[in-house]
């Protein structure tokens, strides 16, 4: 069987991903506190785990042909509560923006070193500059691109607005402008033959506890 296009699309009758579905992992301790939560290893609280586990009757029902992770626990714990754990594939492109030396700080302690420091501008002393973080969303966009089908993504908070960015062919950058709440869910997808944000930061799932 030939590979199906999204709909509305025409052309050639080429392989490639119907749509994209994000979630961002479900709180940590340290999302809950505001600290810059990179490549340390932090676990879910039980208010993370209720959210992943609310995000499983989203993603249920559906046939994936491919759910892509983040080797770090958050990630990986949500991607299984939420119903996806079987078959899913750790990519080590998908890590949260190393934070490098401002790993496990508050935007405020960062200030108070640097005071006109900005993320998307300035990145982080021993860790990303935004373009390293860009190079990894473009590699994963290129990885679900080469799907038929629907792929799930299961990252974090400033991974995943990047590569919401570099889907629509936007400067890495304009991830600043994208919100993006724990354990939310955001489809990329097609409006014609365009790349297209679908929904974004939806978090209509969770309770308001």
């Amino acid at each position: 069987m030939g590979a199906r296009l999204p709909p509305g699309r025409g052309g050639a009758h080429l392989t490639m991903v119907d749509r994209i579905v994000l979630v961002r992992h479900g709180e940590t301790e340290w999302t809950r506190t505001g600290l810059h939560t990179g490549w340390t290893d932090v676990a879910l609280t039980a208010k993370g785990r209720r959210q992943a586990a609310a995000a499983a009757p989203r993603l249920a029902g559906r046939h994936w042909s491919l759910v892509l992770t983040s080797p770090l626990t958050r990630a990986i714990e949500t991607c299984r509560l939420a119903g996806l754990g079987d078959g899913a594939v750790v990519d080590d492109d998908l890590p949260e923006w190393d934070y490098g030396e401002y790993d496990g700080l508050t935007t405020a302690a960062i200030r108070e070193r640097n005071p006109t420091w900005s993320l998307w501008r300035d990145g982080c002393p021993g860790g990303e500059a935004v373009a390293d973080v860009a190079a990894r969303a473009d590699r994963v966009i290129g990885r679900c691109l080469a799907v038929d089908g629907e792929v799930a993504v299961f990252s974090h908070g400033h991974l995943l607005r990047v590569l919401g960015a570099r889907w629509v062919g936007a400067d890495p950058t304009f991830g600043a402008h994208l919100l993006l709440s724990t354990a939310s869910i955001s489809v990329l997808g097609w409006e014609r033959d365009t790349q297209a944000i679908v929904e974004w930061n939806d978090t209509s799932h969770l309770a308001r506890d």
